[in-house]
């Protein structure tokens, strides 16, 4: 876990206000430690604010020097290429960084400890987010259906649609409206910004269930687990919803959803079914054909980012007459109607 008093740069070079720059704009909106710098060359001189929809006064920067000028002490790897591994050009950068006495953050798949972390100073560190922590767990045995607590699972239409956010969002309401709630990351970012969690891509897939299901019977104290969710079961290239849906055995669901979305961001060829059928395919997915505990879609939580307030206004109400459940965007307007849907 990352020291939350550590003043930390974004490297989100020539991608921030892009999908790909997910990590950053997490950090930005739910991170404990103080943001002093974004590293982006090709947009320098600009904020936060003009590059996403965060109100952040944090600068963009040129490079290592100037983020160190203002003061960083730590360097999170902001932002993921195709396929999450560090590419080459990057290493001239984080090599500077270790040593200058910077620590780094990385949540890529390859490990820079081996590779940069001989000539650590003390106090100084590389935290590789995606190593799996502790021993491989057994093969999930369905466990968790037999816990009495509410298991609330994110699901959605696609990737990087907000699935993390949405969590967060709802954990949030969920404790402010007096529920023992807590948040389980399962990716890079959740698990960067909470200090905890299981990096779920970078366990093998027969151990991936057993994973989760570890996670939650640790956390089954919590009377709400609100568990990150990975990919979507209508995405070709993912195979992450099914060992969260097994693990945790979820007896609710959000569906996480970008308004007017019509085909996957990425692959313009698979088109996106009626809201209807998806969350039908997500609730007969989760009960395992009466093999675990039952789950029900409760609420669709709305991503509205591209879109002026009286569009997104529109969005939600038409999704909420086409689907039947309650729908919120959980940034934009909060995510009380969610919690009340999830608990109700």
């Amino acid at each position: 876990m990352l020291d939350p008093t550590l003043p930390i740069a974004l490297f989100a070079e020539a991608t921030m206000g892009t999908l790909n720059a997910k990590m950053s704009e997490g950090i930005l909106r739910y991170g404990r430690n103080p943001v002093v710098a974004i590293i982006d060359s090709t947009k320098a001189g600009l904020r936060a604010r003009d590059l996403c929809p965060i109100d952040s006064d944090v600068p963009v920067v040129a490079g290592l020097d100037d983020a160190a000028r203002l003061g960083a002490q730590v360097v999170v790897l902001g932002t993921a290429p195709s396929g999450g591994r560090v590419p080459p050009d990057w290493m001239d950068m984080l090599d500077d960084a270790v040593k200058r006495g910077l620590s780094i953050v990385n949540g890529m798949h390859d490990r820079l400890e081996p590779m940069l972390g001989g000539t650590l100073r003390p106090g100084q560190l590389i935290w590789d987010v995606r190593v799996p922590q502790g021993d491989m767990p057994p093969i999930a045995m369905g466990r968790a259906a037999s816990l009495r607590n509410t298991r609330v699972l994110m699901v959605g239409t696609d990737m990087a649609i907000g699935k993390m956010t949405a969590g967060l969002e709802l954990t949030r309401s969920l404790q402010g409206l007096g529920h023992d709630a807590a948040f389980l990351a399962t990716g890079q970012t959740g698990i960067t910004i909470t200090g905890a969690g299981i990096p779920l891509d970078a366990v093998r897939v027969d151990h991936a269930a057993g994973m989760v299901e570890r996670m939650v019977m640790e956390h089954a104290a919590h009377d709400v687990l609100v568990i990150e969710g990975q990919g979507s079961l209508l995405h070709p290239g993912s195979t992450a919803t099914l060992p969260l849906m097994r693990g945790s055995a979820c007896n609710a669901m959000v569906l996480c959803h970008r308004a007017g979305m019509e085909v996957l961001d990425t692959l313009n060829e698979t088109r996106v079914p009626p809201l209807r059928d998806v969350i039908a395919l997500n609730e007969a997915v989760a009960g395992a054909a009466g093999a675990l505990t039952p789950a029900r879609v409760r609420a669709i939580a709305v991503n509205t980012a591209r879109m002026d307030a009286d569009a997104a206004r529109a969005a939600i109400a038409a999704i909420e007459d086409e689907t039947g459940l309650p729908a919120a965007d959980p940034v934009r307007n909060g995510a009380d109607r969610l919690a009340r849907a999830v608990m109700g």
